[in-house]
């Protein structure tokens, strides 16, 4: 005789180290292309399975531009694992980009 609501099992540590990432551009200018396609080729890479990465237009939202003071596009917010980054820029700079994300020991090439 159980309690229906005591059966739940505490859920596997899926978002345990796990990179929650955004990535505000203005459009599909070559830039915002660029930085997108720049991401997502090191997330691969360096971070294969363990990210979430969303993609922002702030030509589409730009309410989100002030609310997330962002100033400069394209601009990569690393919001897990802590602390909090900021990286602007299309992503080009692999090393600038694992130096933001606090990667630049886990795998050198």
């Amino acid at each position: 005789m159980g309690n229906p609501g005591k059966l739940e099992r505490p859920m596997p540590e899926r978002n345990q180290g796990k990179y929650v990432l955004r990535l505000y551009v203005t459009g599909t200018t070559n830039r915002s292309i660029l930085a997108i396609s720049n991401l997502k080729k090191i997330c691969e890479e360096y971070l294969e399975g363990k990210y979430d990465l969303e993609v922002i237009d702030l030509y589409k939202n730009p309410g989100l531009a002030k609310g997330n003071q962002i100033i400069a596009a394209p601009t990569l917010i690393k919001k897990l694992p802590l602390p909090f980054r900021r990286i602007i820029g299309d992503m080009s700079n692999k090393e600038k980009v694992l130096l933001g994300l606090d990667m630049r020991e886990v795998k050198e090439k």
